[in-house]
């Protein structure tokens, strides 16, 4: 599941004074990623009106309900069918082969593939009006365009961050297995809030600028250079 990329991202939002609720999200995907960020942005308010796959992008205007979503889960998950047939049930629109940057929202979450937004879409996205943008993939904005959102002064989540909740579980995973002890659902969730925060807040340590801005790609990593150094000098290797 994807919940940790949108626990960090409201941790940057908060750094703003601002929060999830009531905010459009646009979502790429429709894999196990993409569908439990949905999830989870639908529980904390936000309307979510883009989802897709390698076909192309639907757009719902009035938003992925919970019902919606569930329907969109069976497709996915159970029937392996493709996103037009949304459209088809819910009367929304269908763009094939495009991918869903121009749509105008305030958060921005690629959940797809490697190289997904490139130059043109990062200034669409920022012309309309997004403020956050969170890496749910592996490497999903290209260099360009991940440069014209710090320019822009965007809240911009790399994934090695905002994607690091997916590793994170699998370590609690591990943990449990080796502990010959189980959680629950909401334990491993309150576990993954913690680690997502902790993470926020080291980027925040390393990635502040001068100017106040939040460098999240500077913070990472820093962050992650530091994690590596100190490992190696506690265990003697340099």
């Amino acid at each position: 599941m994807n919940y940790g990329t949108v626990y960090f991202t409201k941790h940057m939002l908060a750094t703003r004074g601002e929060t999830i609720d009531g905010k459009v999200s646009v979502v790429s995907g429709s894999g196990n990623v993409a569908l439990y960020a949905i999830e989870k942005l639908i529980e904390l308010g936000s309307k979510v009106v883009t989802a897709s796959d390698s076909d192309g992008y639907i757009y719902d205007p009035g938003g992925i309900t919970r019902e919606k979503l569930e329907w969109l889960k069976d497709l996915k998950e159970v029937r392996r069918g493709r996103i037009s047939e949304y459209a088809t049930q819910f009367g929304c629109e269908y763009h094939e082969g495009q991918r869903p940057w121009h749509v105008p929202c305030q958060l921005a979450f690629p959940c797809a593939t490697q190289n997904e937004i490139n130059l043109e879409e990062a200034k669409a996205l920022i012309k309309n009006g997004v403020i956050a943008v969170a890496e749910g993939a592996n490497m999903p904005t290209e260099l360009d365009a991940a440069w014209a959102f710090i320019a822009a002064g965007i809240l911009y989540g790399p994934g090695k961050a905002a994607n690091a909740g997916g590793v994170a579980v699998s370590g609690l995973e591990q943990s449990q297995n080796s502990l010959r002890m189980s959680w629950t659902r909401e334990e491993v969730d309150e576990k993954l809030k913690g680690i997502m925060s902790s993470i926020h807040d080291k980027c925040v340590k390393y990635g502040t600028e001068e100017n106040g801005y939040i460098n999240y790609v500077k913070g990472a990593n820093i962050a992650g250079f530091v994690k590596v150094a100190d490992a190696m000098i506690s265990y003697g290797a340099v």
